[in-house]
């Protein structure tokens, strides 16, 4: 089980032209922008990496616009987890359980998941909130991580997981924002 307390949301690689590029990129679009505004309402902290943006661009800009202040980590390494800065912050954020959401699903999502696994924490991937430029990569990245041994969820199963109670201005806000 996920918790607010216990949960952070890594955003991966979602970035200039190759988020336009994935398969379906309105709803993985979506379902990102969803889940980051859920995660700011229920206080669960947000990483966000880019893949050498240089050359693929920064974070779209609808997310950008999400995460105020919130400084991506560039790396060159395809898992977040081989760059020295990425794992600084994450692990300063004592988080166990970590939300995994971005593109490639079958390239840097899929190398991440991986090494966070074989680091020891609690990889919950967000089936529905990645992608790649095929379906058929999508599928198999989703495939490998979960034989890897992450748990696999869906944007509506997470948050309304971290939220646990059906009550309240936080349940009225985040079902605000699931039904959009």
């Amino acid at each position: 089980m996920i918790t607010s307390k216990e949960t952070l949301l890594l955003v991966i690689d979602v970035q200039g032209r190759l988020a336009q590029g994935v398969f379906q990129p309105a709803v993985l679009e979506s379902n990102i922008s969803k889940l980051v505004r859920a995660c700011s309402i229920l206080e669960v902290p947000v990483l966000v990496t880019e893949q050498y943006p240089k050359g693929l661009g920064h974070t779209v800009e609808a997310l950008r616009e999400l995460l105020p202040g919130n400084v991506p980590v560039e790396k060159l390494s395809f898992s977040c987890c081989g760059d020295v800065e990425f794992m600084r912050q994450l692990r300063s954020f004592k988080r166990n359980n970590i939300l995994v959401v971005g593109i490639e699903a079958h390239v840097c999502v899929y190398q991440t998941a991986v090494d966070l696994v074989e680091f020891g924490y609690t990889v919950h991937l967000v089936t529905d909130a990645v992608s790649s430029r095929s379906e058929e990569n999508k599928l198999l990245g989703i495939r490998c991580i979960e034989k890897a041994g992450a748990f696999l969820t869906s944007t509506e199963m997470a948050v309304f997981e971290l939220l646990r109670v059906a009550e309240g201005d936080r349940f009225k806000a985040i079902s605000k924002i699931i039904k959009e």
